[in-house]
């Protein structure tokens, strides 16, 4: 059995909407409280604080502060465990120290099966009488473990709920492809074919420009910054959810009609450091492809072949072997010295990367 997180859209009543707003904030407040807590403990008198010790601190809190008390204890109790996640990360150098939460970033919270009940397709909170009215686009595999009501920068209100379920895999096919990923198409196969890449920021920049610049000017603290702000991070969350239902779109059919999907193996977070290609880079959002293809071939009984980062698939000729020393990204085509081949930089490349991946699998 595998995991799977449904994440759905939902509209709120004005109830469910208030005690949401109150459960945000409290568990935000119980979050930032306890981790300056535990930052002040550190620094000043050298104690590394538990989770036990995190745990015995909010009761405190709660006998200090008794509003606390209106919404779920589940929620509050959950966000100390992804502080103690987050902690772990940072001992393991995995993540960054951890932050603060802030008010008018993407706010967030966790409910154990203690804290919701689905009952016939829906789905009840803690502390309120009526269902979610959720907008469901598919049904679920199984009843969920957990679930976690978000409400990002623009407003929308979604429930993700983790279900178990059991994948099936498709049936075997005889075809093989390597990609080559790029910034003018987003991949190119072997066989030839070149997928656009939409640039979905840029298509946008000038609008978002004009909004950032609305948004400076605005006194901090009004309602028409908030106004602003709000059409900021609509604008944002259109390019986002453009983005990601594209590479969901091309990651499945890769997989529907490919046993194996070769692939290279990118550093990405190195590689955006570049300050002439960072935006474009970040913009056609490799890395998520890659692990797009990665769930979904294994829960398809395909396999993805990774080949090693510093492979030369662009400067190796795919008929001869020849190496070149060094192919700067504005040769886009270029003829080998030793057989005569005229090759397309990025249709070579994919063969290449087809051509070693199959080998490493064999």
């Amino acid at each position: 059995m595998k995991k799977i997180a449904v994440k759905q859209r939902f509209y709120p009543n004005a109830q469910q909407a208030e005690l949401l707003t109150k459960t945000f904030g409290c568990a935000r407040f119980v979050y930032n409280a306890i981790l300056r807590w535990r930052t002040d403990a550190y620094y000043k008198d050298g104690e590394s604080i538990s989770y036990n010790k995190a745990s015995a601190q909010l009761t405190s809190l709660k006998k200090e502060y008794e509003w606390l008390k209106e919404v779920s204890s589940v929620p509050l109790q959950q966000a100390l465990r992804h502080q103690q996640s987050a902690f772990k990360n940072f001992w393991d150098n995995r993540a960054k120290y951890p932050q603060f939460k802030k008010k008018h970033a993407k706010q967030s919270i966790t409910l154990a099966s203690s804290a919701f009940k689905y009952k016939d397709g829906q789905l009840f909170i803690a502390k309120s009488k009526q269902p979610l009215d959720i907008r469901w686009s598919r049904e679920l595999p199984s009843e969920p473990n957990s679930i976690t009501i978000s409400k990002d920068k623009a407003g929308r209100y979604f429930v993700s709920m983790v279900c178990e379920f059991e994948s099936k895999p498709m049936p075997v096919t005889a075809k093989t492809v390597g990609i080559d990923l790029g910034l003018n198409n987003l991949f190119i196969t072997d066989s030839g074919e070149k997928v656009d890449n939409p640039r979905h920021t840029k298509r946008y920049e000038n609008k978002l420009a004009y909004l950032q610049r609305k948004l400076a000017k605005k006194q901090k603290g009004s309602k028409n910054r908030d106004k602003v702000r709000q059409k900021v991070a609509r604008l944002h969350a259109k390019i986002a959810d453009s983005r990601l239902d594209n590479l969901h779109k091309l990651s499945r059919k890769l997989i529907n009609e490919n046993q194996v999907v070769c692939v290279e193996s990118l550093a990405v977070k190195n590689m955006i450091r570049n300050p002439k290609l960072s935006k474009s880079i970040a913009d056609a959002s490799w890395g998520e492809f890659v692990r797009q293809l990665k769930y979904k071939a294994e829960w398809a009984g395909r396999t993805i072949a990774e080949i090693d980062r510093f492979f030369p698939s662009s400067k190796r000729c795919h008929g001869c072997g020849f190496v070149h020393e060094s192919m700067p990204l504005n040769i886009r085509d270029w003829t080998c010295p030793e057989c005569k081949t005229h090759h397309d930089r990025d249709i070579n490349a994919a063969k290449n990367i087809k051509t070693v991946g199959l080998a490493g699998l064999a």
